[in-house]
């Protein structure tokens, strides 16, 4: 029965990946906990494996489009190892609990940037669109108008140790942060971020998974076997759907993806970190 729920779960949250360029460790480790009944250290390293992989076949397609912005992303995925190895291993000393529970409030901060975003570029999109110059939605907005040669390193590098040690932290691959670091920091087009991200996150868990060499976690791979090859298939079709979508679109259901998540993760886990203080 776990290999059947395994194998939904991961073509589930790989589409998700492919169509939006993360969600993929936010969603693996709520489901490895909570359908797949393994403790959060253990989840949180078994959906690095899961994201990852994932990422990887997602990627595929992407570079075809022409989306990904290489330079960027491997400096970004390159200097995020640094922050994610320090937050692998702060994590371990962290209350599980907790863990989840600031997991939650992390994902509702963003969600409500990424709304705010999705707003404003749905408004320009409209005023484009009424200008003989709109002859494609991927025209930049007023808010996506840097060039890769334009973007501060400082901003670059402070994102990506950020980034990295979010990553390690709660082990997730990174997209949920990645794509707002990239948009907002750095000035990605939403399309940009999210193929860009697939980038960091291969790297992200790669670091992740080696700075928990020699820990006390347990992969059970009789889980993470069926639901990396479903997550896989799934990545390959979301992939597929992204362009159907405009940026605006992709970024309000980026929002309500880590709102919805925020949501029941901070259900779950505020009752039972308030009550040993009752």
């Amino acid at each position: 029965m776990l290999v059947v729920e395994a194998l939904l779960a991961g073509f589930a949250i790989g589409a998700i990946v492919g169509l939006l360029g993360a969600g993929g460790g936010i969603l693996s480790v709520p489901v490895l906990i909570y359908l797949l009944h393994q403790s959060p250290h253990n989840a949180a390293a078994g959906s690095l494996v899961i994201v990852g992989l994932t990422a990887l076949v997602s990627l595929v397609p992407q570079v075809k489009s022409g989306k990904i912005q290489w330079r960027d992303g491997l400096i970004f995925g390159i200097l995020s190892i640094f922050g994610s190895v320090a937050g692998s291993r702060i994590s371990l000393l962290i209350n599980e609990i907790l863990l989840l529970v600031l997991f939650g409030v992390l994902l509702a901060g963003v969600a409500v940037m990424m709304l705010h975003k999705a707003i404003t570029i749905r408004r320009d999109e409209n005023l484009l669109a009424n200008t003989e110059k709109a002859n494609t939605e991927e025209q930049p907005t007023k808010e996506s108008e840097k060039s890769p040669q334009a973007r501060n390193l400082f901003a670059l590098i402070a994102a990506a140790t950020c980034t990295g040690f979010l990553t390690g932290f709660f082990g997730v691959g990174g997209g949920f942060i990645v794509v707002p670091m990239l948009i907002f920091a750095l000035g990605f087009q939403m399309r940009e971020a999210a193929a860009t991200s697939l980038v960091v996150m291969i790297i992200a868990a790669i670091s992740g998974l080696l700075a928990r060499l020699g820990t006390a976690v347990v992969f059970d791979w009789f889980v993470i076997i069926p639901f990396v090859f479903a997550s896989m298939l799934g990545g390959m079709l979301g992939a597929v759907f992204n362009d159907r979508f405009r940026s605006s679109t992709l970024t309000a259901l980026f929002s309500l993806l880590l709102a919805g998540v925020a949501a029941f993760v901070l259900a779950q886990n505020i009752p039972l970190l308030i009550t040993p203080l009752a």
